[in-house]
C-alpha cells in the first residue's frame, strides 16, 4: 500500500564549533501516494538532508512530517532508502542481500512478515524484475556498479515499502548505464506502485523520471520552484528530445544558476532580521 508524505514548516540546522548552520528553512511539501517526485538543486540546498529526515535517519529542529497521515518516529519498514554507494554486504550473495531487508523487517515486528518460502519467491521475482536472475548467487565484488545498484533497488523493494527514498542512486554510473537504470526504475516502480522521492543533481534525469520536479535553493535550503513535467506517465527515450522537455530543461537549469547567485548574495549580506525571526527556537 502506497502512502503520502506531508512536510510542514521544516527547519534543520547543524551545530558547528562556533555557530550553527541553518540547512533547511521553512520547507513545506505535499507528495501524494504513488507519485514519483524528483528534487534538484545546487550543492548545499539540503536535498539529501531532507531525504534523510523523511527516512528517520536525521531529526529536524522543528516542523512536522506525516507519512500516510501519521508522524514519523525514526526509521520504519514503510520507508526504504537507496543510496549512491549501493550499501550491499560484501559477504552476502546478491540474493542474500535482497533477502536481508525482509528478514530485518520481520525482526522489527513487521506485521506483513512473509513465510520463508514466500520470501524466497519474492526475492527471486525482484531479482528477475531487475534482470539479474543469472547473477543471484554472485557476490557484490563480482558485479558491476550498475548490477550492484539493481540489487540495491531489489533489496529496497523486498519489504514492500510504501515509500522509496533514493539519494543520487545513479550518480556513480556512466551515462549509458545511468539511462538504462532510469528506465529500469520506472518499469519496476510502475509494477510495484510505490511512492518515490528521488534526489539528483542531474536536471535531465529529474525531468525524465518525475511527474513533478522540486527545485531547492541553497544556503539555507528552501523550496524555490515546483515544476509539472508535461509528459505522459509512461516515458521513453524519444521524450528526451521533445521540445517541451528541452524547453523545461533549459528553464530549470537557468533557475538553478540563478539560485546559486541568490545564495551568494545572501551570504555576502549576512542573515537579515527577517531570516533570523523566521527561524523557530529549538
Amino acid at each position: 500500500m502506497t502512502k503520502s508524505i506531508e512536510i510542514s514548516r521544516l527547519f534543520k540546522s547543524f551545530a558547528g564549533k562556533r555557530h550553527s548552520t541553518l540547512v533547511l528553512e521553512n520547507v513545506s511539501l505535499a507528495i501524494p501516494a504513488g507519485e514519483f517526485l524528483t528534487i534538484v538543486g545546487a550543492s548545499g540546498c539540503g536535498k539529501s538532508t531532507l531525504l534523510r529526515i523523511i527516512a528517520g535517519l536525521e531529526a529536524a529542529d522543528s516542523g512536522v512530517i506525516l507519512v500516510g497521515g501519521k508522524p514519523i518516529n525514526g526509521p520504519g519498514v514503510d520507508r526504504a532508502v537507496v543510496f549512491q554507494d549501493y550499501s550491499l554486504f560484501p559477504w552476502l550473495t546478491a540474493k542474500q542481500n535482497v533477502l536481508f531487508s525482509r528478514r530485518l523487517a520481520a525482526n522489527t515486528h513487521d506485521n506483513l512478515a512473509l513465510e520463508r518460502g514466500a520470501e524466497e519467491e519474492r526475492a527471486q521475482k525482484l531479482i528477475s524484475l531487475v534482470g539479474l536472475s543469472a547473477a543471484e548467487d554472485a557476490y557484490p565484488s563480482q558485479l558491476s556498479g550498475g548490477m550492484r545498484q539493481r540489487i540495491a533497488i531489489a533489496r529496497a523493494l523486498m519489504s514492500k515499502p510504501a515509500i522509496i527514498l533514493m539519494d543520487e542512486p545513479f550518480g556513480a554510473l556512466d551515462a549509458q548505464t545511468r539511462e538504462v537504470m532510469q528506465d529500469l526504475v520506472l518499469s519496476v516502480v510502475a509494477q510495484e506502485g510505490t511512492t518515490i522521492l528521488f534526489v539528483t543533481h542531474d536536471v535531465e534525469e529529474a525531468l525524465y523520471l518525475g511527474s513533478r520536479v522540486v527545485l531547492m535553493s541553497p544556503h539555507p535550503g528552501r523550496i524555490d520552484t515546483i515544476y509539472d513535467v508535461p509528459l505522459p506517465k509512461t516515458r521513453n527515450v524519444m521524450m528526451r528530445v521533445d521540445p517541451r522537455f528541452l524547453t523545461l530543461k533549459r528553464q530549470v537549469m537557468e533557475r538553478v544558476r540563478e539560485t546559486v547567485g541568490l545564495s551568494l548574495d545572501r551570504s555576502a549580506l549576512g542573515s537579515t532580521g527577517a531570516e533570523a525571526s523566521a527561524r523557530p527556537n529549538s
